[in-house]
């Protein structure tokens, strides 16, 4: 059997093993599986695929089975997966095998990680080795969105990069609707492929409203005639930063019921002393700006849903700033229960930007793929990898109080209020501002005590609890002597505690400057019903 038999076999073999589910559809704000009606969750991690070499990240370092092995194993269900156009437009791409692609960049220290790690894609053109690992993503039951990031192969994003806008130099409109017919017929029969994404961070001087609805609209109804079980996943203007455009005009298409729009979600751009300085403010300023560009989308009168399908942070950890942003948008994004995808899966690149084997500092995988880089931020991702609010439930809602700097939640642990997995976080009823907070269904409310001491439950529910920074996310109430402390997690172990509120004045205002870091003492309660 010749070579593009036996990969012919091997592709097929891996759509047989995924589950036959029923394609994706969307129901107003949520993504649905088109049999059940049931609520599916998008929790995503990025996987490189459209850099020079056109190869998957990571291959020459680790088995392919692996890799995938650590995606399913930390949380994530799904791989937003990227690919450039001309790697489907053009032959001179398309039909390089990954050796001669390899060959080009003179990448010899890859090309002996793949021969050692994973030999059988040596053979195998750029475009046979992106089915084969989406193949092999469906074989582990993982679900793929197909994300067109760049036409030339490239690291993106600079504005000036010619991949950016349609008029680029390297980005013809009629060659990328031809892309994107091409990958969405080539994907048919891949039922782990549930969306494509239309492009990635469309930016530059380009950029305009006109040209977006034209050529955006023309894409996801080209996707749709060729491949009308995906999702067609939709990104604004200004590096997939601003939607609010829709507002005011709604995006015409000539299907329905599967139509995601999709932003992303960073800090770039914001000074470090911003969010050292002002982090109520800031994290505030920075939550209405997305809740006014698209996350909006999700409550307007005809709602969609909205995929966040980048955010990151320097998974280093020694960016305070990166810090302070990741723990703000995570109580956003536990409280909306939107779509995601974490940038990013790869701990070092085979090239990027003329650099061999570089390092990925916002990589979840050390630059060897051997382990995570930092186990605690992603345990921090566990409530929003789970599906809190479900539209199909008919269980009655409730809240969990959720601590974003931790990524756990409050539970009563018999006399001792603690952080614990947000899995068996105790349940709240909706709190008022200035009211008592009270357990659900039990005649039980959150009291204080005292500077320093924890808080307790009791029938006593005399406390009022009041929201009082601008982030919304410090909980306060008056001790004895009529002064305001705000719940706080302890620095030594999991226990809450009430301390005097950070950042914020007597009069319960924002201090202008603050030199303490508050997010010890942010608290969201995040609506559930599962």
């Amino acid at each position: 059997m010749n070579h593009h038999a036996i990969l012919m076999v091997f592709c097929l073999l891996q759509v047989v093993s995924f589950s036959k589910s029923a394609p994706l559809s969307t129901n107003s704000r949520w993504i649905v599986d088109s049999a059940s009606g049931k609520r599916v969750k998008l929790a995503c991690v990025n996987w490189p695929s459209h850099l020079e070499p056109m190869i998957a990240e990571g291959l020459d370092k680790k088995p392919i089975d692996d890799i995938i092995q650590k995606i399913g194993e930390n949380g994530f269900n799904c791989v937003r997966f990227t690919w450039p156009t001309y790697m489907f437009t053009r032959p001179d791409y398309g039909n390089l095998r990954v050796s001669e692609s390899l060959d080009i960049y003179n990448l010899t220290a890859a090309k002996d990680g793949i021969a050692k790690n994973n030999p059988q894609i040596l053979r195998m053109t750029v475009v046979e080795l992106h089915k084969a690992v989406v193949g092999e993503l469906g074989k582990k039951k993982l679900m793929v969105v197909l994300d067109n990031h760049v036409s030339r192969p490239t690291w993106c994003c600079a504005g000036n990069d010619g991949n950016g806008f349609f008029g680029d130099a390297y980005f013809d409109p009629k060659e990328w609707l031809q892309g994107l017919a091409a990958v969405a017929t080539a994907y048919k029969g891949f039922p782990q492929v549930v969306g494509m994404s239309l492009r990635n961070e469309l930016r530059g001087g380009r950029q305009n409203e006109p040209d977006w609805y034209k050529y955006m609209q023309e894409g996801a109804n080209t996707i749709h005639a060729q491949n009308p079980d995906l999702l067609v996943i939709v990104s604004g203007l200004y590096t997939a930063t601003n939607l609010g455009y829709l507002r005011s005009k709604a995006f015409q298409v000539n299907f329905a019921n599967k139509l995601v729009f999709e932003a992303h979600w960073y800090t770039f751009g914001i000074p470090d002393k911003a969010w050292t300085d002002q982090t109520n403010n800031l994290c505030a300023t920075v939550t209405k700006r997305a809740r006014d560009n698209y996350l909006f989308l999700t409550s307007a009168k005809n709602s969609f849903p909205v995929f966040i399908s980048e955010f990151g942070i320097d998974e280093r950890g020694g960016s305070v700033a990166g810090n302070r942003y990741i723990t703000c948008f995570l109580a956003a994004v536990a409280d909306f229960d939107v779509d995601w995808a974490l940038w990013t899966l790869q701990g070092s690149y085979i090239l990027r930007q003329g650099k061999v084997n570089l390092d990925e500092s916002y990589g979840i995988l050390d630059i060897n793929w051997d382990r995570l880089r930092n186990p605690g931020f992603v345990s921090r991702l566990q409530l929003v990898q789970q599906i809190n609010q479900d539209f199909t439930s008919e269980k009655p809602t409730y809240y969990k109080m959720f601590h974003p700097l931790s990524g756990q939640c409050v539970q009563i642990v018999k006399d001792e209020i603690v952080l614990a997995n947000c899995n068996h976080a105790s349940r709240w009823d909706q709190h008022q501002d200035d009211s008592p907070i009270k357990l659900e269904g039990a005649a039980g409310c959150l009291g204080l005590v005292r500077d320093g001491a924890a808080p307790r439950v009791s029938e006593d529910c005399s406390s009022k609890w009041k929201i009082v920074s601008s982030s919304g996310l410090h909980l306060a109430a008056q001790d004895g002597k009529g002064e305001y402390l705000c719940l706080e997690m302890n620095a030594s172990d999991s226990r809450i505690v009430t301390k005097k509120c950070l950042c914020v004045g007597n009069d319960l205002s924002n201090l202008r400057t603050c030199a303490d870091n508050p997010q010890s003492q942010w608290f969201k309660f995040v609506p559930a019903n599962v």
